[in-house]
């Protein structure tokens, strides 16, 4: 159990500092961002701004007990809805020469990694495993029925 907390903690602590790193670079490059954009959105740079800002304000969120569970929820959203940039980015491959093939190719499944991490990061119940969780639950109805 105390191995299976301490890897949600390095986990917790991983994905906040990559969402706050990837969101500053919202700020820093927006350039390739609105690059990447889908032509078929508006207000690319607004866009990336947001977005931008959302990423660190997820990845602060994460680090913060209270705030987990809906920051990791926000970043799975925020991971949902920049996917479409990610196909954009694969169907126009000749636009992005300085990214290989299979590097475009393996953005899109690393949006389900990506959206799995945070979900096992931040969906544990506060105390214990999912075992322990469903051991108290049986427990309590067995006691119920006595």
């Amino acid at each position: 159990m105390a191995g299976t907390q301490n890897f949600r903690k390095l986990s917790v602590g991983l994905i906040g500092i990559l969402f706050v790193l990837a969101g500053v670079n919202h700020f820093i490059s927006p350039n390739f961002y609105v690059r990447i954009m889908p032509q078929y959105l508006p207000a690319h740079l607004a866009l990336v701004y947001v977005s931008g800002f959302f990423e660190v304000l997820g990845g602060i969120g994460v680090l913060i007990p209270k705030l987990r569970r809906a920051a990791g929820w926000g970043l799975i959203a925020l991971l949902i809805a920049v996917f479409p940039a990610n196909i954009h980015m694969l169907i126009h491959a000749e636009q992005f020469p300085d990214i290989s093939d299979w590097m475009l190719i393996a953005r899109l499944p690393l949006q389900f990694v990506l959206i799995a991490w945070i979900y096992f990061s931040v969906s544990r119940p506060r105390n214990g495993t999912r075992q322990d969780f469903r051991t108290a639950q049986l427990d309590a109805g067995i006691a119920r029925n006595s």
